[in-house]
């Protein structure tokens, strides 16, 4: 018995210390990833600015690399904001210890956006007086769009890479039938002929409607993006594109011999032609400035006495009800606005927008705190990947609204999604339910049977109630009559470039130009600071958010084609099955 007690304290012990060691170990690596996010790199004293788009992702604000908990790793992708690469590349243009600008774009993936405020900057480096070389092995619609900015283009001699420039595509993923066969009928409340969020529960193919947008949405980002890269190359967007729907550029050869590369090399060859670039003898002596580096120190380094603020408001993501920090979330962002109202040194608000949308009542709670906080202080919208639906509500009634030509905004149209699950409980799954109830409509949203006309009706009459306020903001906010907003809504998308036609929005431009156009409205001739809400999550903050948060099915239904159906396993969840969405229909990258 006592060799038993022994060995079980034994146990008990050995256990105690694991936990205490891995407990050490785990908040000693914690230290060592804050420290090692903290020290600055040192650059060389001169070198080639090395832009290759594989080492970080384009994204809204900049943020340190999510450390990867499940494969072991504590490294990972770090995101870079279009802003701060964009003044990277702005101070790059003049900064005399860069030789030159080395693109590589293969593996870009980004917003349409996004790439478009990119490439803006990229045009600007070479107006300066300086040279862009690009390299591609696998050119795709995005990654060609952003070399096609370079002075020369080289492509990889070596046969096997793949040609992935074809024109951009969309799909339109319908469930209807296979709700049917699993018995979920979805009562689809909506206003707009173009709302389509919720079409692809109640049909089996798109409407009339929705492929018309579509197409005239791919249309115009296609036409910005081919005529960009054709003028690039000296030869007509026609041109470009009869090469591309004819199969044309297939060998690294086609891409030569059609003037969309200037030469073909071997990776030997490359280093050497790098080195008559750079003006040095040996591959040894080429110095590349990595793009991530240099970021971080003219980040560092960009201080100014002047005591006048700009704050620069991101609203990235969908727009959710309560507090949460992964969204744009109604009451936190209530908070973040008052404050910057009340801070005395901000003298002019950038509201950046990059969202497709969401809670209505949340977007009213933002509309609110920006209408506030614009009776006091100039604010300027940028509109980024999107601004459509509740993105666009709380950003309509702004100073002045620039947007770039591929962003993905309007979708002025409202709806609720209501599934009745009575059929999958009674054939599929074999249960039957009976409801006792206090009053004639108690069990109206309890997903159990569907509902009755009347009580269509009721949720009819609430949708129809915030299109109309929806269209009265816009009206507003956009000085026009609600006639003409009703006819230019309806749910549809527009993007930027069209927008601009229809008043929408004020202006093509990035959030540089936004940024100068709230200084200037403001009388800020003296110079400002930027102030950026809210703080992107540094490593530990990121870490504490993966063990304070666990895995449950609506995170896991986010990530599937039913994406769309996130708010609605959410209001189940939480006993709200009614919830009245501004949503997009869909998120869209270029590849």
């Amino acid at each position: 018995m006592k060799d038993f007690v022994k060995m079980t304290l034994a146990v008990i012990c050995g256990l105690f210390i694991m936990a205490v060691i891995g407990f050490f170990l785990f908040f000693g690596m914690i230290g060592a990833l804050a420290s090692a996010g903290s020290s600055s790199p040192v650059l060389p004293r001169e070198g080639i600015l090395d832009v290759n788009l594989s080492d970080f992702t384009l994204g809204e604000q900049s943020m340190e690399g999510m450390p990867d908990i499940t494969s072991g790793s504590f490294s990972s992708t770090p995101v870079i904001g279009v802003y701060d690469a964009v003044q990277a590349i702005n101070a790059a243009a003049w900064d005399p210890s860069v030789k030159f600008l080395y693109l590589r774009a293969d593996n870009v993936s980004g917003g349409i956006a996004t790439l478009q405020e990119l490439r803006a900057s990229l045009v600007n480096f070479r107006k300066n007086g300086k040279a862009i070389i690009a390299y591609t092995e696998n050119p795709g619609n995005g990654s060609y769009y952003l070399a096609s900015a370079a002075d020369k283009i080289y492509m990889s001699a070596e046969h096997g890479g793949q040609n992935m420039l074809f024109g951009i595509s969309g799909s339109l993923t319908y469930f209807k039938d296979l709700l049917d066969k699993l018995g979920i009928n979805i009562q689809l409340i909506r206003h707009g002929k173009f709302k389509s969020a919720g079409e692809p529960y109640i049909r089996s193919t798109p409407s009339e409607e929705n492929i018309r947008q579509n197409q005239e949405m791919i249309n115009s980002v296609w036409a910005d993006y081919s005529g960009a890269m054709a003028e690039s190359r000296g030869i007509t967007a026609e041109t470009l594109n009869g090469l591309i729907d004819g199969l044309a550029l297939n060998s690294p050869e086609d891409f030569k011999d059609n003037g969309l590369v200037d030469e073909l090399f071997t990776h030997e060859e490359l280093v050497h032609k790098l080195c008559d670039l750079a003006v040095v003898e040996k591959p040894e002596d080429l110095k590349f400035i990595k793009f991530g580096d240099y970021v971080t120190v003219k980040a560092a380094a960009k201080t100014t006495k002047a005591d006048s603020e700009i704050a620069v408001i991101y609203a990235d993501g969908e727009i959710t009800d309560g507090n949460g920090t992964d969204e744009v979330a109604g009451d936190r962002f209530v908070n973040i606005i008052d404050k910057v109202r009340k801070n005395e040194k901000v003298k002019a608000v950038v509201l950046r927008v990059n969202s497709p949308g969401g809670s209505v009542v949340a977007s009213s709670k933002i509309k609110s705190a920006i209408d506030l906080l614009k009776s006091e202080k100039p604010v300027v919208a940028s509109f980024g990947d999107y601004a459509a639906s509740g993105g666009y509500w709380i950003s309509n009634g702004c100073d002045y609204i620039y947007a770039d030509p591929g962003t993905l905004t309007g979708s002025i149209g409202v709806f609720s999604i209501i599934p009745d699950l009575s059929k999958t409980y009674s054939n599929l799954l074999r249960i039957n339910i009976s409801s006792v109830n206090s009053n004639k409509h108690s069990d109206m949203l309890s997903l159990t049977r569907p509902l009755d006309d009347d009580e269509k009706a009721y949720m009819q009459a609430s949708v129809e109630d915030i299109y109309t306020t929806f269209v009265n903001l816009v009206s507003e906010g956009r000085d026009m009559s609600p006639e003409k907003v009703d006819e230019i809504a309806q749910g549809r998308v527009w993007t930027g470039a069209d927008a601009l036609k229809i008043g929408l929005v004020d202006q093509i431009g990035t959030l540089e130009a936004a940024i100068g156009h709230a200084a200037d409205m403001a009388g800020l001739t003296d110079g400002y600071k930027l102030s950026s809400y809210p703080k992107p999550l540094g490593t530990i903050e990121q870490l504490m958010a993966i063990f304070g948060s666990g895995s449950d099915s609506e995170d896991v239904l986010a990530d599937t084609p039913f994406s769309a159906m996130e708010y609605v396993v959410k209001d189940l969840k939480e006993g709200r099955p009614s919830t009245i969405m501004a949503r997009m229909p869909y998120d869209i990258a270029i590849r």
